[in-house]
């Protein structure tokens, strides 16, 4: 593929997360969707950049702002926002909801409402890997408030020590639910940590898809030839809140406008526009995504409810 049309590409998928998103807080507000929500608003570029270097046999395992890493490793939105809503169609039959959803058919391992919890299971599925004979890299995206986690650490440890395929993404948007990161950690620069477990660490732009690109093909690489670990920390801005009804009286005045400025699908729109790519074919990428998602939720809520006396099943203890 072409760099002009990789761009486009990436301009493509990061609107249909952006579309997904946007649909997913429609429905939450209009009482479509109940529960816990958390929007990946402003973030598109992380996973879009990161997903084209994994393979299918790649484990993937995400945060509970995890909608657009599903999408971005392939997975439909129409049984995607059928689970969100509770419906029978859903990815997991309406019992997972936005925090518990997983498709591991497209590799896609689950979204987890524990913080950190999503490294050492991807430790785990990295350990089993090396003994299936599946060769596969397991990616764990976990929060810059994550790092500050017992099992984050003992996970990369472990990782590290064993030289196990790993990659460790931390999703820096600059906040811990409501806090701001600076204010939590002696060294503000959290991709430093990793040289004291044994391995590389790296600061990615979570905001140019194609920076993501590069440093996940080399995280991957690395860890697919059997050097061990990588951690990524990817710094980025989230456009909304921590969750939905998050009123953000954290955020410092300008903040939020500043963002809107930087953020990835307006910063390749202009440097496609600059490129001498027409309005059309740029408005076109934004146009089929939104007529993308509006069909898939149209399909999604037609489906009937998830019936609530299934709810016990494939439930293990």
């Amino acid at each position: 593929m072409s760099g002009y049309q990789q761009h486009l590409r990436d301009l493509h998928e990061m609107w249909r997360i952006r579309a997904l998103e946007e649909k997913v807080r429609e429905l939450r507000l209009s009482g479509e969707i109940v529960g816990s929500v958390h929007l990946s608003i402003g973030q598109e570029a992380g996973p879009v950049g990161f997903c084209t270097e994994l393979s299918s046999e790649d484990a993937l395992f995400a945060t509970y702002r995890g909608h657009g890493w599903a999408m971005a490793r392939g997975v439909p939105p129409t049984p995607m926002l059928a689970e969100l809503a509770g419906r029978a169609t859903g990815l997991n039959g309406g019992r997972g909801g936005s925090a518990y959803f997983t498709a591991p058919e497209y590799g896609f391992h689950g979204e987890n409402s524990i913080v950190g919890a999503g490294a050492p299971i991807a430790v785990g599925a990295a350990l089993a890997g090396r003994h299936d004979g599946s060769g596969r890299v397991a990616v764990t995206v976990f929060g810059d408030g994550a790092l500050n986690q017992g099992a984050t650490h003992e996970a990369m440890n472990f990782a590290a020590a064993f030289k196990l395929p790993v990659v460790f993404v931390c999703e820096n948007n600059l906040y811990s639910e409501l806090t701001p990161i600076a204010t939590m950690v002696g060294e503000p620069e959290l991709w430093r940590r990793a040289a004291g477990y044994g391995m590389p660490g790296h600061w990615v732009d979570g905001n140019d898809p194609a920076g993501v690109r590069e440093a996940a093909a080399t995280a991957i690489a690395r860890a697919r030839e059997g050097a061990g670990p990588t951690m990524l920390e990817m710094m980025t801005e989230r456009l909304v809140g921590h969750y939905i009804g998050d009123a953000e009286q954290y955020r410092p005045p300008g903040e939020l406008e500043r963002a809107r400025q930087t953020e990835p699908i307006v910063r390749l729109r202009a440097a496609l526009t600059e490129a001498g790519v027409s309005e059309a074919e740029l408005d076109d990428c934004e146009t089929r995504a939104r007529a993308e998602i509006e069909a898939a939720a149209a399909a999604a809520l037609a489906a009937p409810p998830a019936d609530p006396s299934t709810g016990k099943e494939h439930v293990y203890a």
